[in-house]
């Protein structure tokens, strides 16, 4: 029986398992040297200063949003074209969203849209969150030119882990690096580049923020004596720090990763340069056989500043040129072991956030959502996968392959 074929999934290998068994049978499961490990090497991946592992993509965002200061009383600017967590994170803190529109093709904010959103803002602007969509990047460098100074950048890159975007000198430089932004989040999830089962790294080139996130992630304890305000309950009588003390500026959470996870996480990340080879190379045979579908089916463009990390092999469609819907079209490749998905609905359109905004019209980020059809792409995909995806994709849509 043929397997089925997933829109994404983790590969994990002999080696990857060693690390984890090794890692429980270490003195650490959580709290441990594991993670800073991880976090060292996964700075040094994206040639950012400072790391913050934590337990989600998710995670990530909010510790982000706690730790540049967003509150009631702000509004960030948030591409509609995105996972619940961009939006939702904001909300977390009590801050209010503005949706921005994306490119009807790409499904990449860029300035002009952010620029319309903030416009549109009930509330004075503190941060954006461009999203980096699929594996390739929303031009972060543009959009903060296009800000103010005082406006904060934090990239949702969960999707874009070994992607990259050019500067102004026009070297590419890898996502997370923050040149351009005061933070950049990642996702670690099963079905992204590298995975930690869940993770979220956090990175930054400001080591306050560093030190406020890992703070924050942790209940927002403090063990550093040399912050220490209550100065009887920190220090013994002979001034030397009591061993138990910690104390809580400000109440965090628990979104700390464990050892473990980290000691996956850490496995994976040496493999990154193969994995995103292969996503790249199984892309370049989707992009080759699928252009005796086009216009009908066509990939999503590329665009020239963002080197492409092939996340997801997104696709939009002609529904009405098929004369089949995409739900009817999903279940016809489903029967036949073929999984695919949808990234994303629009988040301005979900019950929640229409009922606090109300209806809003971003014609891009529908459009997108109209045509839109994520198919699959991992690495332990066969070449004759790719094939055996396009021509079902092409029998379904009453085209020749």
């Amino acid at each position: 029986m043929t397997a089925f074929l997933p829109y994404g999934r983790q590969t994990i290998e002999d080696d990857d398992i060693a690390a984890v068994a090794a890692a429980l049978r270490d003195d650490f499961l959580t709290t441990g040297p594991g993670v800073a490990r991880f976090e060292a090497a996964f700075a040094e991946a994206v040639g950012a200063p400072h790391a913050i592992a934590c337990n989600s993509g998710t995670a990530a965002l909010h510790l982000a949003a706690m730790s540049i200061g967003l509150g009631r009383g702000d509004t960030v600017v948030v591409p509609s074209l995105t996972f619940l967590a961009t939006a939702n994170a904001v909300r977390y803190v009590g801050a209010e969203v503005a949706f921005a529109d994306v490119d009807p093709d790409t499904g990449l904010t860029g300035p002009e849209q952010v620029l319309d959103a903030a416009a549109r803002a009930t509330g004075p602007v503190k941060a954006v969150f461009p999203v980096h969509l699929n594996g390739q990047a929303a031009d972060s460098r543009a959009i903060a030119a296009a800000l103010s100074p005082e406006v904060a950048l934090v990239e949702d890159a969960c999707h874009a882990l070994g992607a990259g975007l050019r500067g102004g000198d026009m070297l590419m430089r890898p996502i997370g690096n923050c040149a351009d932004a005061a933070m950049t989040c990642f996702s670690l999830h099963p079905v992204k580049a590298v995975a930690m089962g869940e993770g979220g790294v956090v990175t930054t080139r400001d080591p306050a923020l560093a030190e406020r996130a890992m703070r924050l992630r942790n209940h927002g304890i403090d063990r550093d004596p040399a912050g220490f305000r209550n100065r009887d309950l920190g220090f013994a009588a002979d001034g030397t720090p009591n061993p138990w003390y910690y104390e809580m500026a400000e109440p965090g959470f628990n979104l700390r990763a464990p050892d473990l996870l980290c000691a996956l996480g850490l496995s994976q990340l040496g493999k990154l340069p193969r994995f995103i080879s292969r996503r790249q190379a199984l892309a370049a045979l989707y992009d080759d056989r699928l252009a005796a579908l086009m216009p009908v089916v066509k990939p999503v463009p590329r665009v020239a500043w963002s080197g492409h990390a092939r996340h997801l092999y997104a696709v939009l469609i002609d529904f009405a040129a098929v004369g089949l819907d995409r739900a009817a079209l999903m279940r016809t490749l489903r029967d036949r072991g073929i999984g695919s998905q949808v990234h994303y609905t629009p988040v301005h359109l979900q019950p929640y956030y229409t009922d606090r905004y109300g209806s809003l019209a971003l014609p891009g980020a529908e459009a997108y959502y109209a045509r839109c059809l994520s198919l699959p792409l991992f690495p332990t995909m066969a070449d004759g996968d790719v094939d055996r995806v396009v021509e079902a994709l092409a029998d379904v849509v009453g085209l020749q392959a």
